[in-house]
């Protein structure tokens, strides 16, 4: 009986590890832009990035197969240099992928870098064959550097695992909501359920604010309307119905059938609008209207070692605070039984 409750601590303190991760970890190197200055030489942007010709500095432009090494490579600091491709005037294509090697950052991509307007093409034009070669990054552990999310991909230790956590509860809350109807009388099922849902709201809640203030950094406002975010903010207003319904409703059978009813609906309903019908309509959000997703962008998976826990420390702080509701509402039972035993 001492060990059933070793397991409480455990989700807070993740949580505590996530928070230190999350804050302390650097990112990455990664490329922002890369800009024409007059058609011949262009400028490439860095983020946490050591030009340096010491470092062994390599530049290289990809169109499918076809790649062409940059020579006249310039460097203007440690987050910018220049180049200027030698284009001969026929090309296999006019969009380029931009490589920047160096052996502190390793290998850097920045897709669709560079356009060449004032060229030929010709699909069947065979370039010499040069391979791009593969460089590891010397910087140790780091987050990876995405384009356009950058600095806010910590928030995916935050926003993600709340809602991971909140199908786990809404789950929950599901099954015991088909026990009670299963039952004839109000049973424990009843309260379970309840609890259940009260923190899947908060965390519904939680998951909303903190997607609204990562679309506001990496989609320029607070909102959009995209299915995946409507149907979050509908599914969290459905479950907070759920509990407005059952202060609706003084007698108790017929709160726990009505209240049990309207929970396996509002279940349903998560499921078709945060799971179905993303999938099949154009979203913002990676994974969903053919975005790829977070597992793609992870090449050297350090975020796994931060993201899991925090899916973990979410889920075992949610059951903790679900059995504290739980162990409340007993408390209160057991207080109006005494004081109705004293009464006259």
């Amino acid at each position: 009986m001492a060990m059933k409750g070793v397991w409480k601590p455990v989700g807070p303190l993740l949580l505590i590890y996530v928070a230190a991760m999350t804050a302390l970890v650097p990112l990455g190197p990664g490329l922002l832009e890369c800009v024409s200055q007059d058609g011949a030489t262009f400028e490439v942007r860095g983020h946490g990035t050591h030009f340096d010709a010491a470092h062994g500095l390599q530049v290289f432009l990809r169109s499918g197969d076809h790649v062409l090494p940059c020579r006249e490579v310039d460097i203007a600091g440690s987050g910018t240099l220049t180049f200027a491709p030698a284009f001969p005037d026929t090309l296999p294509a006019r969009s380029w992928d931009l490589f920047v090697l160096s052996e502190v950052d390793g290998s850097l991509l920045l897709e669709n870098a560079v356009f060449v307007h004032d060229a030929a093409t010709d699909t069947t034009l065979e370039c010499p064959e040069v391979q791009v070669p593969s460089v590891q990054s010397t910087l140790g552990f780091r987050f990876p550097f995405q384009p356009r999310v950058e600095e806010t991909i910590r928030n995916l230790m935050w926003h993600v695992p709340l809602w991971f956590a909140m199908f786990v509860l809404a789950g929950m809350a599901f099954v015991a909501s088909i026990r009670q109807l299963g039952a004839v009388t109000v049973t424990a099922s009843d309260e379970y359920a309840r609890s259940a849902s009260a923190i899947a709201v908060g965390l519904g809640v939680a998951g909303l604010i903190t997607g609204s203030i990562w679309a506001r950094f990496t989609w320029g406002t607070w909102w959009v309307d995209d299915p995946q975010l409507n149907g979050a903010l509908v599914t969290t207003a459905a479950y907070a119905g759920y509990h407005i319904l059952r202060e609706s409703v003084d007698r108790p059978s017929v709160r726990a059938r009505l209240a049990a009813v309207y929970n396996v609906f509002a279940f349903v309903l998560l499921v078709i609008l945060l799971m179905i019908m993303p999938r099949f309509s154009e979203s913002l959000h990676p994974g969903k209207g053919g975005n790829p997703g977070f597992n793609t962008y992870d090449l050297d998976a350090s975020l796994r070692w931060v993201f899991y826990p925090a899916v973990l420390g979410w889920i075992l702080t949610a059951l903790w605070m679900q059995q504290l509701i739980l162990r409340m509402a007993r408390v209160r039972v057991l207080a109006d039984a005494k004081s109705n035993n004293q009464l006259p």
